[in-house]
C-alpha cells in the first residue's frame, strides 16, 4: 500500500472526500516528524510507537574494495509495533 491507496481507503472508512483524507494525512505524518525532529516519543496506543535513537560512530568497510572507512554518527528513527498490530500481523 502506498501513500495514494491510503488516502483512498482512508476517504472510504471515514466518509469523508479524498481532498480531506489527504490533507489529514499529511497533517498527521508533519505533526509525527515535528516531534521526532525534536526528540520526542510518538505513542499511537495498540498501533506502536515511534522514537529516535543516536548510533554511534563506528568503522566499517567498503565492499568494492575492502578499505576501511568511518562511518559518521546519526539519530534513527526507530518504530516498535504495539500488541494489536502484532496481534493483527500474527
Amino acid at each position: 500500500m502506498n501513500k495514494t491507496d491510503l488516502i483512498d481507503a482512508m476517504a472510504e472508512q471515514a466518509g469523508i472526500s479524498k481532498a480531506a483524507a489527504k490533507k489529514a494525512l499529511e497533517s498527521a505524518l508533519t505533526e509525527i516528524g515535528g516531534a521526532l525532529k525534536d526528540g520526542k516519543r510518538v505513542s499511537l496506543v495498540g498501533f506502536g510507537s515511534f522514537s529516535v535513537s543516536e548510533r554511534a560512530a563506528r568503522e566499517g568497510r567498503n565492499p568494492q574494495t575492502g578499505k576501511t572507512i568511518q562511518i559518521a554518527a546519526k539519530k534513527v528513527v526507530k518504530f516498535k509495533a504495539g500488541s494489536e498490530l502484532s496481534g493483527a500481523v500474527n
